[in-house]
């Protein structure tokens, strides 16, 4: 008897390498870095911007309500600038949904951009988090955890890595005293985000927030630490600038980091 054979037809075997070939230019396409389009925070960077195929953590300076304000806008800025860049949507996964829609929208990520995913505690949300990196249709994702081992964000580091897609891993406070950045971690940038007094304007009003903008740790690179204006409506930082020399401008126009 004639043993039974199974094997592939060429033409079968000529799709599924043209198939490997896609995926893998299809993620060299998403990986690239994304620049801040500010050479004082660019040039600090290795590889002039975020890498777009891995772990980025951020962690308010201190516990108060406007530090962690400032870090969670800071992180919707950066998923608003993936989400515009690839056209594709954001996931934010977290346990407890206290976000003010319209402030994330006012730094460019709106409901159109958007899902969000409930967990019940950090382990849920660092499942889900790392299926929604693993399937590789998303701009980015973003996580709420109070904690998370080296274990866990080496998956995570693997999983943007594999699937071409960045995770923003917002870590918050346990407690007043302690930083939750000083647990290791697998990540390839740590972020410190506090708020600054505003500058004085000319005329009676509310000015553009400041932040202080540490990085904490980066790989292949210096720590360091400026002091920016807040995210526009396009999710970008500025300089500040000198009150003298502002000029009235609409928010996201060219007068911001491009």
């Amino acid at each position: 008897m004639t043993p039974l054979r199974s094997e592939l037809p060429r033409t079968g075997s000529a799709d599924v390498a043209a198939l490997r070939a896609q995926i893998s230019t299809s993620h060299l396409a998403r990986g690239p870095a994304l620049s801040f389009g500010l050479s004082e925070l660019d040039s600090r960077l290795d590889g002039g911007g975020l890498d777009g195929a891995a772990l980025h953590e951020v962690a308010a300076a201190t516990a108060t309500l406007t530090d962690d304000a400032a870090a969670t806008l800071f992180i919707a800025g950066i998923a608003a600038r993936f989400a515009g860049k690839h056209h594709l949507t954001v996931l934010w996964a977290l346990t407890k949904f206290d976000l003010y829609a319209p402030a994330l929208e006012q730094v460019g990520l709106g409901p159109g951009k958007l899902l969000y995913a409930q967990a019940r505690k950090d382990s849920e949300v660092l499942a889900v988090a790392e299926d929604a990196l693993r399937d590789g249709s998303l701009a980015c994702v973003v996580a709420e955890v109070k904690g998370a081992d080296r274990t866990a964000t080496r998956r995570l580091q693997l999983a943007a890595s594999d699937s071409g897609t960045p995770i923003l891993l917002y870590r918050r406070h346990r407690s007043k005293e302690k930083c939750p950045l000083g647990q290791p971690s697998a990540a390839m940038t740590r972020w410190r985000i506090g708020c600054l007094p505003s500058a004085r304007l000319t005329l009676p009003g509310v000015g553009r927030g400041h932040w202080s903008v540490e990085l904490v740790r980066q790989r292949n690179g210096n720590p360091f630490s400026l002091e920016l204006e807040a995210c526009d409506d396009t999710g970008r930082l500025a300089l500040p600038a000198a009150t003298g020399h502002r000029a009235p401008v609409q928010a996201g126009t060219a007068s911001f980091a491009a």
